[in-house]
């Protein structure tokens, strides 16, 4: 299924989804770095990393949102895709609470870190979630696919969607 959100023939939502996963993952790890060396250094990096993933966050969403609307009612995958959205939604809201546990704080508390870990625990369920619905249910795979189709940048659309497929079938006869 084509999502109407693309640039350069690319869907968005996975491209930025990148951003706040990495960066909310990397501030849960600065965490124990803090924990094991005492260094505030550290809790400052986390909670400014932390600030940044629910920015990118929030700009992933906006893009998710989109693709999760052009997905038709009554399927699997928009049932999928919901629970992947709302999931996201408590992964960002806990780690927006774990942001606000540091504000003003010289270190990181116990609280803040158990709120960090549980959204990122919840991160890898949304993510298989997101997963599903790229790799099962094919939401933002482009409808003509094909494994020897043009670079998108090539403005070439000449993909026959099945072509693989049918070449495999009489490959079998």
């Amino acid at each position: 299924m084509r999502t109407p959100a693309r640039i350069l023939g690319h869907p968005i939502h996975p491209i930025l989804i990148v951003f706040p996963l990495g960066l909310l993952s990397t501030a849960v790890v600065f965490d124990v770095v803090f924990f094991a060396t005492d260094n505030a250094r550290w809790a400052d990096v986390s909670f400014w990393m932390i600030a940044s993933g629910l920015i990118g966050g929030a700009a992933a969403a906006v893009f998710g949102l989109i693709d999760w609307l052009s997905i038709p009612s009554h399927t699997r995958a928009k049932s999928v895709g919901m629970w992947h959205g709302l999931g996201n939604v408590v992964v960002m809201t806990l780690f927006g609470l774990s942001w606000l546990a540091r504000y003003d704080q010289l270190g990181v508390t116990t609280a803040a870190f158990l709120l960090a870990a549980s959204g990122l625990a919840l991160s890898a369920v949304t993510g298989w979630l997101g997963g599903e619905l790229v790799m099962r249910h094919g939401v933002g795979v482009d409808d003509a696919h094909d494994l020897n189709a043009p670079s998108s940048l090539s403005g070439g659309s000449e993909a026959q969607p099945n072509a693989p497929r049918r070449q495999m079938a009489q490959d079998l006869r």
